[in-house]
């Protein structure tokens, strides 16, 4: 096998990759059960408890790209699930925000899925935790500075 496919970093991006399928597997299927598509419930996640936001922002909050975002948001609006108006400052830009159903979901869906998600980090203590976060913004700021370097 030539040396270009021995790195050294490439069982790392195997792990993360399969640590990664294996979240959206656990996670995906919960939600799933709980009547939402991953990215429905991601909207209602991020938009639960806040007085709702702009369309762009949402996209920088959620991992929907803003294409898909929009068939989204057009369907949690066909279940009364969300609300959108134009913002008066910018008529161009949407603001979004769940209405009172889309709160009373957001308020019932979410802490079962804290509870989900908590069934799989339940083998980690506090420092496990700690430690494990530390190195993945370590990498994360990595790749950050690789980008800064690729951009020039």
């Amino acid at each position: 096998m030539p040396d270009a496919f021995r790195e050294p970093f490439l069982p790392l991006i195997r792990e993360l990759v399969r640590t990664y399928q294996a979240f959206e597997a656990y996670s995906n299927a919960h939600v799933r059960e709980l009547g939402l598509t991953p990215p429905q419930f991601d909207v209602i996640a991020t938009l639960g408890n806040t007085p709702g936001m702009s369309c762009k922002e949402l996209s920088e909050r959620t991992l929907i790209t803003k294409g898909t975002l929009t068939g989204v948001i057009d369907r949690l609006a066909d279940k009364g699930l969300v609300g959108r108006q134009a913002l008066a400052e910018d008529r161009r830009s949407v603001f979004v925000a769940l209405t009172d159903a889309g709160q009373t979901l957001f308020d019932t869906v979410f802490p079962a899925h804290l509870a989900h998600m908590r069934q799989a980090f339940a083998a980690f203590d506090n420092d496990d935790l700690a430690r494990q976060i530390a190195e993945l913004a370590a990498l994360r700021r990595a790749f950050g500075t690789a980008m800064e370097h690729y951009k020039r």
